[in-house]
């Protein structure tokens, strides 16, 4: 089939060519590449391959000694080798004879209907011609855009053209198709020059599939989705030899010859497990295929025809004997000087091997990068079948950007394993999630292994910071961090602070219903404050929450409702670690639910939020590797609760850690947070935020917390008693929190609404210290001392005390809230006396001007004080 652009001379050497087969010889030194080749499309200069020039002169190394012909036995060659071989060799002949066949069809139009129409059907592009879904590694970065992980079905990274380095493609051509812009999508030249080589040894030693041919092949066994579709591009018939001709035919009419050389460099292999040339260069010389050289790029040309003979890295000196035919190869053709040949046979294959793992098993970040994976697998939006998301995700070459922050998850790292480490002496387990309040991104998510089986000591392949659909964990229960959410949906029912219980030392929990309206008593259980919490007194909802009053949020939980208790936890995204609605029994308050420190820390994400809730979200954006983006699910972002009712929360879980069963483990920023202790201190739990991020963190034991229980836990040397959500979980929080937000400026809670302080700031009253007498530094130092607020009132007339010192106090010496503002008023010293000298009635001079001192609230709640922390006029 003749081309465009084929002159005279291309036609000449041809018949010269076919006329040499009758001696069963091809002359290394004939040319059948008379043009000059281009490197690119329309590329006229430049480093184009130079024009090809008579034979090499002999004396030239490497290059000398060709023989003229060959025997096409040897003479050991036994009776049953040759008949073997010559049965072979038949089977070939007939099928290059029916390759010829169909070469010289198209020509033969003229002999009647039914050749043009064989012509045409040859000619006419087959169904199921398609070259997508070459199989590209996928990669998963994280926010600032370095790799955490790649996956792959096989190891290949697609470029362009002009990323391949010019030398590298001058190498392939030498070797595998040299006629390439020359001919069509068939080589007779090619196909009858194998022939004649192959009756020449005694043996197929060469094949006479062009360029265009090998890309079809590649491609129908590369992108072969069943077992048949792989039987029919490996099956040796004539058959799938015409099918693949058809494809080349069509190809070559779809694109350019540039276009199919890009397509069959980056679909080859190039063994070890190295799919096109980026991903070869990159593994066997840590480079790109932009920056190959002479000696490189022949190494990679020479592996392509048999990938596992020539593998450099297992068979380094059959690589090299190879490398070294391509660099006589491109000599011969006049593409390469032969000096410069010489000189690189004679250097060393130089390998600098760069393994790539496929998976997150060697992950910096593997359990967030098991995460991602997981939900590329199982998210809908990602394919219809676990199959399509499998396939996509493995070889669809995507670009998958994620919300992890490193410096989060270094510092969660660090806190976990330094005081949960790896493989401690306890088998205790620890994971941490955290989440940036008001849009659900996951900024860290840590566990206190590596990724891999469990028989090995210090490894898990469940992922115990997830739910058990992004990590095969089936949850843990959370104990008293469920207690936030029933201190909601009371505020959010609008009990104030100053709101009292009796909380008993134990508890049957009767009077109950769940949403649909069934008893959930249990009258013959009692349940007590066996762990972070106390009893046999009142309680407002400031301090049962500070000290965890087991009994307290009972009664609670029980005056708001279980169903709107529940209903508050589920607004704020909660549900069991096994995906399941959370379970409605009175304990709930307790947190008997088993869930994930992930979900637990994006619903106090929210609180930190002002009340708006996201669904935690890993990843931001997927490109697939022909460029388009993929939609992604979003963190679907609402209001949950309340503006007010998040600030009254902040306002009340603050205090944790400040003064109740968490103090000391602040921020010293505006945090909040809550512990949580399990039944039996099975686990132990921390959750806590600030308006920047939020965090959760378990601590337990994965063989089961019940079985091995942490209630006088000795751990690598060191001995903690009794295991409480402030013994290892808080600190674990306080020091990934630190060095999470350290470069990042603190914000502030906001102030809640005036009617939660309706009936006081709900702290417990103490006796107010009498500093009546007192210089005023003094009495400011004593009662700030006693945790009150101090202000000073206009001065007052006293026959009692002297100038100049303390008068008065209002509120007088008794009790009062920890906070509250006591104002002091200063003696004036002794008021007027009545007629004749006498003692009179004292007379109260009224305030002329307002206090010199207002009553402050703290820094972060800075605001209007509420009507029963100001002062009254005198």
């Amino acid at each position: 089939m003749s081309e465009p652009g084929n002159d005279a001379s291309e036609t000449s050497e041809s018949g010269d060519f076919v006329r040499k087969i009758a001696d069963g010889v091809v002359w290394r030194g004939t040319h059948v590449y008379p043009r000059r080749v281009p490197n690119e499309a329309g590329s006229d200069g430049g480093d184009a391959i130079p024009s090809l020039r008579g034979r090499p002169s002999a004396g030239h190394g490497p290059l000398q000694g060709r023989r003229r012909s060959r025997r096409v036995f040897a003479t050991t060659t036994t009776r049953a080798e040759k008949a073997r071989a010559l049965r072979g060799l038949g089977a070939l002949g007939g099928l290059a004879g029916l390759l010829v066949a169909l070469m010289l069809l198209p020509t033969a139009c003229t002999a009647g209907v039914g050749a043009r129409d064989a012509a045409g059907w040859f000619e006419s592009e087959p169904e199921g011609l398609s070259t997508s879904g070459v199989p590209q590694r996928s990669r998963i970065l994280a926010a600032d855009g370095s790799v955490l992980a790649t996956f792959f079905y096989q190891n290949r990274v697609d470029v362009p053209l002009d990323r391949i380095a010019p030398v590298a493609r001058r190498a392939v051509l030498a070797i595998e198709d040299s006629r390439f812009y020359q001919h069509g999508a068939i080589d007779s030249q090619g196909t009858l020059r194998a022939l004649a080589s192959n009756l020449s040894n005694g043996q197929v030693t060469q094949g006479g599939s062009g360029i265009t041919q090998q890309y079809v092949k590649n491609l129908l066994l590369t992108t072969a989705d069943s077992a048949a579709e792989m039987r029919a591009a490996k099956e040796v018939s004539a058959a799938r030899k015409i099918r693949e001709l058809r494809f080349a035919v069509a190809l070559e009419k779809r694109y350019s010859k540039d276009e199919i050389l890009r397509r069959y460099l980056n679909i080859a292999y190039y063994g070890d497990g190295a799919y096109g040339i980026e991903a070869a260069a990159r593994h066997y010389f840590s480079k790109p295929a932009a920056r190959l050289e002479l000696g490189e790029a022949a190494l990679l040309a020479g592996v392509i025809r048999y990938p596992y003979a020539y593998d450099p890295v297992h068979h380094p000196g059959a690589a090299r004997e190879r490398r070294d035919i391509v660099l006589r190869r491109m000599a011969e053709l006049g593409w390469l000087d032969h000096d410069a040949a010489e000189a690189a046979v004679r250097e060393p294959i130089g390998l600098r091997v760069q393994h790539v793992q496929s998976g997150c098993v060697t992950s910096s970040a593997p359990f967030f990068c098991d995460y991602v994976q997981r939900e590329i697998l199982t998210n809908t939006a990602f394919g219809d079948t676990p199959q399509e998301r499998e396939k996509l995700l493995k070889r669809g070459g995507l670009t998958i950007r994620t919300t992890l922050d490193w410096r989060a998850q270094k510092a969660a790292q660090r806190a976990v394993d330094g005081h949960v480490p790896r493989r401690n002496s306890a088998g205790k387990a620890a994971a941490e999630a955290m989440v940036e309040p008001g849009t659900g991104k996951i900024k860290a998510m840590v566990v206190d292994r590596r990724l891999g089986p469990d028989r090995e000591r210090g490894k898990t392949w469940i992922n115990f910071a997830a739910d058990a659909s992004h990590g095969s964990s089936i949850g843990m229960q959370a104990g008293s961090t469920f207690k936030a959410f029933t201190l909601a949906a009371a505020l959010d029912e609008g009990l104030p602070f100053g709101t009292r219980l009796m909380a008993p030392r134990s508890y049957t929990p009767v009077g109950y219903r769940d949403c649909k309206g069934r008893t959930r008593s249990d009258p013959d259980s009692e349940l007590r404050n066996s762990a972070d919490g106390e009893g046999g007194r009142t309680f407002s909802l400031v301090t049962g929450t500070h000290h965890s009053v087991n009994t307290f949020f009972l009664a609670l939980e029980k005056k708001v409702g279980l169903c709107e208790t529940v209903e508050m936890a589920e607004r704020l995204g909660m549900r069991q670690a096994n995906g399941q609605a959370l379970e409605q029994y009175p304990s709930f308050t307790l947190g008997f639910n088993p869930v994930s420190p992930l979900r637990l820390a994006a619903a106090y994400a929210a609180f930190g939020a002002r009340g708006r809730y996201c669904t935690p979200i890993a990843i931001t954006q997927v490109t697939v590797g022909d460029g388009h983006r993929m939609k992604v699910p979003g963190a679907d972002c609402k209001q949950a609760i309340d503006k007010g009712v998040a600030d009254a929360v902040n306002y009340v879980l603050s205090g944790v850690l400040t003064k109740g069963t968490a103090k000391g483990l602040g921020l010293g920023r505006p945090a909040a947070g809550k512990t949580g202790t399990v039944d039996n201190f099975s686990a132990a739990w921390f959750a806590g935020y600030t308006p920047e991020l939020a965090a959760a963190v378990w601590v337990g034991d994965p063989r089961g917390g019940y079985r091995f229980p942490m209630d006088s836990l000795c751990m690598d040397g060191r001995c903690y008693g009794a295991v409480f959500g402030a013994t290892i979980p808080a600190p674990i929080w306080q020091q990934s929190m630190a060095g999470a937000l350290s470069d990042t400026s603190a914000g502030s809670f906001h102030r809640p609404p005036a009617h939660f302080f309706s009936r006081g700031s709900g702290e417990d009253k103490v006796k107010v210290p009498d500093v009546r007498g007192m210089r005023p530094g003094e009495a400011v130092a004593r009662l700030r001392a006693a945790g009150f607020t101090v202000g000073v009132g206009s001065p007052v007339r006293s026959d009692k005390y002297k100038k100049g010192t303390v008068a008065e106090t209002s509120p007088p010496a008794g009790s009062a809230e920890p906070g509250d503002t006591i104002t002091l008023r200063i003696s004036k010293g002794p008021g007027p006396r009545g007629p004749g000298g006498g003692g009179g009635e004292h007379i109260p001079v009224p305030p002329t001007t307002p206090p010199t001192t207002l009553p402050t609230l703290p820094p972060d709640l800075a605001g209007s004080p509420p009507p029963d922390q100001r002062e009254n006029p005198a």
